[in-house]
């Protein structure tokens, strides 16, 4: 049975392992790319601290992860977005792939929505690799608005956005 929680220091390990895992299937499947990049248990340690991340657990197993945060990630370029008072930034959204298409992106997204409400803040803002590897699809599916095209550090990177 799937659950979505707030992880801990605890989940640090899993958090890295599934990041991994990810970008290795992203790899194999579309070459190196900035999503290649693997992910240490210090980081993801960094990124407890600093945010709040979402895990979706099979059981005791960790299948899903994203981050929501406050402080605007570098590749992101306000002026393209809807002018809020308080916008948040999701960030680091993986889901294991054996288990992707089963709606476990949906239900962090949904928890996600929730949390930002109770925080509160006005919208979700995010970028996705406007490639093959990237998830633009799926958070057009999932109610988010294309926001515009940009190229960061050679990453060709399409920007989202939900408001509340």
């Amino acid at each position: 049975m799937l659950s979505i929680s707030i992880a801990d220091q605890d989940s640090a390990p899993a958090l890295a392992a599934l990041h991994t895992h990810v970008a290795d299937h992203l790899t194999a499947r579309n070459g190196r790319g900035p999503w290649s990049a693997l992910t240490t248990e210090n980081g993801v340690l960094m990124g407890l601290r600093l945010s709040r991340v979402l895990v979706a657990r099979d059981g005791k197993t960790i299948v899903g992860t994203l981050r929501l945060q406050s402080k605007k990630p570098w590749a992101i370029d306000p002026s393209y977005f809807t002018p809020v008072k308080k916008p948040l930034y999701l960030t680091h959204m993986a889901v294991i792939p054996a288990m992707q298409r089963q709606g476990i992106g949906q239900l962090l997204l949904d928890e996600a929505v929730k949390q930002v409400k109770a925080w509160p803040a006005q919208a979700i803002r995010l970028d996705a690799y406007d490639h093959a590897a990237g998830a633009g699809g799926f958070y057009a599916s999932c109610g988010f608005s294309e926001r515009g095209h940009v190229t960061y550090r050679d990453a060709p990177l399409v920007y989202f956005e939900r408001v509340f």
